[in-house]
């Protein structure tokens, strides 16, 4: 059912009401109705996976690939993911009042910075009902209110899913309009929401590059952009090649739908003939398409390894599919050169036992996450203790990387006196 254009202002000041209580709701009421968010998930299990079924049935109708049925599809065990990562929300510290910095100044003034909720976010996200919940629990317990705008294609599942929450909500006495589900509608009402200035503090879209960019290109509101995950693994001279190999295989193929997943390998000259047959093998074996340039086309070519000739479009893309580009480098520099000319600044990895390799990679390697002997897939939230994350940004403003609850914050000043003028 998608909403009226009138109707979208009425959603945003109600949200705007609501994010007045949530700012100064105690700790103890929001993990309380955290968890009975998870527990109303786990009870919905049927009814989830029924609407889901309903949703996967009309992606297959309308032809949709297949990495996007997977970020579609939810089973029991997705669903009972969402359910527990809502709960390690609520074990999370809550941030709202922290105090991160204190200092006194020269006329007796103490001066404070001290967390505060954002206010009211606006989330555009497309076929991940597990967004629906994440970015629920992690506005909630960082005390904003949340419009969740989903994708039509999974309109029942995040109907489902939303509804599931604002019982558990309710059970915890904070208003329902906390969390609010927006039907998918027209792109003319989307245009309204992005309007909202007063009323919205923060858009937050996640999804393909052309979705992120209409959003970045209408908005009056601010908005936090992630346009695409080109993640890059760099095989260095001085890679153990077994590690390496366990690298490439889980960056890429554990779930290339996800933007975290690797999307180019670049390999040593150095190591290139003993490296490319052992890894294009595997990642052969697990039905990788390889786009490889002349130099590395050329070494599994001689070894067997099937690969087709890389394009110049096939550096600096997003597959979101079973797909890897490679090519051979001549050491670090060419290496930082091609990342810098065709990363997206979301996750780079190097694989060597070279130290000093290895923190000059770090430093110069331009991304919101720089991995030293390990997958991609570890730039999430989750994985770094975060708990839920409501996206990877890959701007630099005001967050840089999975955005937690502490980026759901902003900070203000606090000044105490003793009666000091100026």
């Amino acid at each position: 059912m998608s909403v009226a254009k009138q109707d979208v202002r009425s959603l945003a000041e109600t949200a705007r009401k609501a994010s007045r209580v949530l700012a100064s709701a105690p700790t103890a009421q929001k993990d309380e109705a955290l968890r009975a968010m998870a527990r109303r998930l786990r009870a919905a299990l049927p009814t989830l996976l029924a609407a889901n079924a309903e949703d996967l049935a009309a992606a297959r109708a309308a032809g949709k690939p297949s990495a996007f049925l997977d970020r579609l599809l939810l089973d029991a065990g997705r669903v009972e993911a969402m359910a527990r990562a809502v709960e390690e929300v609520a074990n999370l510290k809550d941030p709202v009042g922290e105090r991160t910095e204190e200092w006194d100044r020269p006329n007796g003034l103490h001066v404070s910075k001290v967390r505060l909720p954002l206010g009211v976010v606006l989330m555009i996200y497309e076929a991940r009902p597990n967004v629906t919940s994440d970015a629920a629990a992690l506005c909630l317990k960082s005390g904003n209110a949340a419009l969740l705008r989903g994708g039509s294609e999974a309109a029942r599942s995040n109907a489902a899913i939303a509804a599931a929450l604002a019982a558990g909500l309710t059970e915890a006495g904070l208003p329902a309009a906390s969390i609010q589900p927006v039907p998918p509608g027209e792109r003319e009402t989307l245009l309204e929401l992005l309007k909202l200035e007063g009323l919205i503090d923060l858009c937050i879209p996640r999804g393909g590059e052309s979705l992120i960019r209409f959003v970045a290109e209408n908005a009056r509101v601010p908005v936090v952009k992630h346009y695409k995950g080109v993640c890059h693994v760099y095989v260095h001279a001085a890679a153990d090649l077994e590690m390496a190999t366990r690298i490439v295989l889980n960056a890429k193929t554990s779930r290339p739908g996800v933007c975290n997943a690797a999307e180019c390998l670049l390999v040593d000259r150095a190591l290139a003939e003993r490296f490319l047959p052992q890894v294009g093998r595997e990642l052969v074996a697990r039905g990788v398409e390889l786009r490889a340039d002349a130099a590395s086309g050329g070494i599994l070519g001689q070894a067997g390894v099937a690969a087709r000739p890389a394009t110049e479009e096939d550096w600096g893309r997003e597959y979101l599919e079973l797909i890897l580009a490679i090519r051979v480098v001549d050491g670090l520099d060419e290496a930082l050169e091609h990342i810098g000319r065709y990363g997206s600044e979301h996750t780079e990895a190097i694989v060597t036992a070279d130290a000093g390799v290895a923190g000059r990679f770090t430093r110069e390697a331009q991304a919101s996450a720089v991995v030293w002997n390990a997958s991609t897939r570890f730039n999430d939230g989750g994985e770094l203790g975060l708990g839920a994350e409501i996206g990877i940004s890959t701007s630099r403003l005001h967050a840089f990387g999975p955005m937690g609850l502490r980026e759901l914050t902003s900070q203000k000043y606090v000044i105490h006196g003793q009666g000091q003028v100026r």
